[in-house]
This record gives structure tokens, C-alpha cells and sequence, in this order.
């Protein structure tokens, strides 16, 4: 009888992702394969987000389109996990009673037994617990990339923000132990990786669990002695806990990454006290210029939602002043949408659709106008480039790579007779710039061939012999743009 298939569908910030890199390890180490390539997967997983409005429209969407194809393929199984599932628990086999299995943010580690208790029992099995099972972390992981690794710090968030399902979805802030962080990225290098991005909710919070406010600082510290490790990012910070020793430890170590992705929401003090935001667009503007004063060529983005209840034209017109006193490489913008179970939801001034689409529209002008500029000042220059996979382009005759700078911005350059592979490194010389993107037409001068490129090229190997490529030997067992902080 050959493995049962499976297959993950994910949906929301990085944490999700992670958390669907577990998904997947874990049901690989209970004898599941991939299926080949057009084929039924036997087992399809949801792992959902709850944030935007859309997102219960998009997955009980994509669960009418499978019960057909359920229908076609007796003994095929679905399960929803995630945010949305912690959220509608037994709603979810309610309203789509073809669903076999719901678990939510907090028992991931119980999918493959909740799938073949499912099956022995011809019912549909739902598990929602209140609190964390177990650390993500300390699950199996297959890695999606052979170079590049996400690292949780923590899951759940303490902060009360009006807008924001999340706190109860994920539950309070739970840190692990720096040994353990470490442990798990050193394991990660010794695979081939030579990037990771530390994830949480609230990302720079770190140690306020075991009572220690510079934990963060000293933990991006520490990954400055991890032989190997070359860069290091993290997502997403919080504004409010945001200090100077962070950003000392940013422009200190070597190895972490000039790139500050740093959540504003609105540049509108009245909008962000009904927001529950512990912090003023002054403070705000003060991080951004010490981190540029310690990093000038730091790259800073971030998230903005406009109409919050009760916006008024004066208001987001503080945010457009922001944004043009900040000027960030990217902006997230997001139309703001009630969200049943926060405290903004039942705010009575909803703004007009019409006039929330309007500001929307001006200020993704304004934000794409500014990191055009500010793109356009590093034609000339010349930067490293992590090669990235699946991220090419052809322009015309023209075959271009991706890769992406120390400050992540994204480069579409010429690779010219070189061959570099995912995970390589090259130099290349920016000849153009979009609002999104930065152009190298000037073939690239050789490869720095890394570890990371020889993990990517054994995975393909792996996989064209019919191996599971699984991002090492054996999975990671030790103890999250976005998530909006």
C-alpha cells in the first residue's frame, strides 16, 4: 500500500508559515509523501489567518470547491487549522460538514493523530485548546528553503490593540529560552543555512516572560557568534518596546541585517490611543531617525491601516505627514475591516467603504512614489545579493535572477555566464529602479558558491531521485509583513 499524499495550504503572516513548516514535518514523520505533480493529494490541510474580513470568505470558498473533488476521491481527508480555526472552531464543520478535522493555533503537534482518528471513527474530529501544547519549535520541520529558515522567540502577544483578533487567538506571550534559540539556529547553519528571521508576535517583547528587557538586544547579539550564520532578520517589532540597546545591537553585529520593518498603523495620535497603540507619531519618527543615524542605509517598512472607525480627513492627513517625514521603502496599507471579537468592531463611526478605498488609493500613491525615490538612489551602487529561488524574471530576451540585498530589497539582476545557485552570493551594480524592485543589467562579476547553494543544489538532487527533500538529514527537534504588531 503506498504513503497516504498530503498537502498544506497557508494563509496569513510568517508565523503561519512556520507553523505550516511543522505542519508538514510532522506529517512527513507519520509516512505521508507529496503527491507528484497533478495529483490528488490524499490529505489537504488549511492553515488560515483572521485577520482580513475576506479570510472566512476565502476559506469556506476553497472548501466548497473541494467537497466535489472529495466526492471524486473516497478516503481523501481535509483539515483547518490555524487562526480562523481557533476562532469559528465547530462552526467550521457546520458550516462545511465535509471537513474531517479542526485544531487550532495551539495543538498543531496533534494533526496526524486527530487525521487517523478521524478516519477509524467516520467522523469528523475537532481540538481547540485554550492553551499552548507544545512550542512550535520543538516540532519536526520540513523547510521550505534549503538557505533560508524562520526561527520563532515567541507566539502570542500581550498588547491589547482595539483592531486586532490575534492576542486571543494566539493567546499571551510565551518566550523560549535564548540556549534553546540558539541551539535550533545552530542546528539550522550546520544544514546549509546562512539566513534566518526570528519570529513573534511581538518580536522585540523578548524576555518579558523571564523577566529580562534586553533579552532581545543580547539574543540578536549572540547570533553575531554563530559561525556560518551571515544574516539575520526579524518581524515584526513593536514600536512601544522598541529601545536604543536594539538598536545598538542592530548597528553592532555584523551579521544582523540593516533592514527595520517596524508596524506605524496611523500617523494619527487620536487614532492611535482609540487604536490602544502605547505610543505617539513623535516616538514613532524618533526610533526611525536613530535607527538611520546608527544605520544610514537601513531600509524601513511598514504597515498602515486606513478608516479606523471614527478617521477623520485630519487624521489621515497626520498619516500622510508621516509618511512622507518617514520615508519607508515599502508600506503594507491595509483597508481597514471589522473584525467580530475586538473592541473596533463595535466602534459606531465606520468610516464610508467609499471613503476608506479613496484614502487607501491616495496613500498607496504617496508610499509608491517615495520608495520609487528612494530606490532610485541606489542606482549606481553596488550591493551583495542573496540569490533567491523562484523569484526570476525575463525581460524580453533578457533572463534575469533575483536575489535580495542586506536591506531586503528586492534586485532583479543579469547573471551574464555565470551559474549561480539559490543560496549563492554575488555582487551586482543597480542600473535602474521601480516603486517594488531595483534592476542589475550589468552581468554580475563571478559567484561566492556558499554552503546554502550546496544544501539547495543536494535537496534537488534529493528530489530528483525521489527523495523526500526534507531541509536535512533528520528534522529539527529542539525547544513568526504579517502579524501586524
Amino acid at each position: 500500500m503506498s504513503a497516504r499524499t498530503y498537502e498544506v495550504r497557508t494563509y496569513g503572516c510568517q508565523m503561519n508559515v512556520h507553523d505550516s513548516e511543522r505542519l508538514s514535518g510532522l506529517l512527513e514523520a507519520a509516512g505521508y509523501t507529496r503527491p507528484a505533480e497533478g495529483e490528488q493529494a490524499d490529505v489537504v490541510v488549511f492553515n488560515t489567518c483572521a485577520v482580513r474580513e475576506n479570510a472566512d470568505n476565502r476559506l469556506y470558498g476553497n472548501l466548497g470547491h473541494l467537497k466535489p473533488v472529495k466526492d471524486a476521491h473516497p478516503g481523501m481527508q481535509i483539515a483547518v487549522g490555524g487562526c480562523l480555526a481557533q476562532k469559528d472552531q465547530g462552526a467550521i464543520v457546520r458550516r462545511a460538514p465535509w471537513v474531517d478535522v479542526v485544531f487550532g493555533t495551539h495543538n498543531i503537534g496533534s494533526l496526524p493523530i486527530l487525521l487517523e482518528r478521524a478516519r477509524v471513527n467516520a467522523e469528523a474530529e475537532v481540538e481547540i485548546l485554550d492553551a499552548l501544547e507544545t512550542f512550535p519549535s520543538t516540532l519536526p520541520s520540513r523547510r521550505e528553503s534549503a538557505y533560508a529558515a524562520w526561527v520563532a522567540i515567541s507566539v502570542g502577544c500581550n498588547n491589547t490593540c482595539t483592531f486586532c483578533i490575534v492576542p486571543s487567538l494566539r493567546g499571551k506571550e510565551k518566550d523560549r529560552r535564548p540556549g534553546d534559540v540558539l541551539a535550533e539556529i545552530s542546528a539550522l547553519v550546520a544544514e546549509g543555512v546562512i539566513e534566518v528571521t526570528l519570529l513573534g508576535q511581538n518580536v522585540n517583547a523578548y524576555g518579558v516572560e523571564f523577566g529580562d528587557r534586553q533579552a532581545f538586544a543580547k539574543l540578536l547579539r549572540a547570533t553575531g557568534t554563530v559561525d556560518g550564520l551571515e544574516r539575520v532578520r526579524f518581524t515584526s517589532p513593536h514600536p512601544a518596546d522598541f529601545t536604543d540597546d536594539v538598536i545598538a545591537a542592530m548597528a553592532e553585529t555584523p551579521n544582523v541585517m540593516p533592514q527595520l520593518h517596524m508596524p506605524l498603523q496611523s500617523g494619527s495620535d487620536r487614532i492611535l490611543k482609540e487604536m490602544r497603540r502605547s505610543y505617539r507619531s513623535e516616538r514613532y519618527l524618533g526610533i526611525i531617525d536613530r535607527v538611520r543615524a546608527a544605520m544610514p542605509q537601513a531600509a524601513i517598512t511598514t504597515d498602515i491601516i486606513v478608516g479606523f472607525p471614527g478617521e477623520t480627513d485630519e487624521d489621515f492627513a497626520a498619516t500622510l505627514d508621516v509618511v512622507r517625514r518617514a520615508r519607508f521603502a515599502s508600506a503594507f496599507t491595509f483597508q481597514y475591516s471589522p473584525r467580530p471579537g475586538t473592541p473596533a468592531a463595535t466602534y459606531d463611526a465606520q468610516v464610508p467603504p467609499e471613503v476608506v478605498r479613496e484614502r487607501y488609493l491616495a496613500l498607496q500613491e504617496l508610499s509608491e512614489q517615495i520608495a520609487w525615490d528612494e530606490n532610485k538612489r541606489l542606482v549606481g551602487r553596488r550591493v551583495e545579493l542573496l540569490v533567491a529561488e523562484g523569484e526570476g524574471r525575463k525581460d524580453g530576451a533578457t533572463m534575469r535572477l533575483s536575489g535580495r540585498a542586506p536591506d531586503n530589497r528586492l534586485v532583479h539582476f543579469t547573471p551574464g555566464d555565470s551559474a549561480p545557485r539559490p543560496g549563492d552570493v554575488v555582487v551586482a551594480e543597480i542600473t535602474s529602479a521601480a516603486p517594488h524592485h531595483l534592476v542589475s543589467d550589468v552581468a554580475v562579476d563571478g559567484v561566492r558558491r556558499t554552503r546554502a547553494g550546496d544544501a539547495w543544489e543536494a535537496r534537488q538532487s534529493d528530489a530528483s531521485c525521489g527523495v523526500p527533500a526534507t531541509g536535512g538529514s533528520e528534522p529539527v527537534l529542539l525547544g513568526l509583513p504579517a502579524f501586524r504588531a
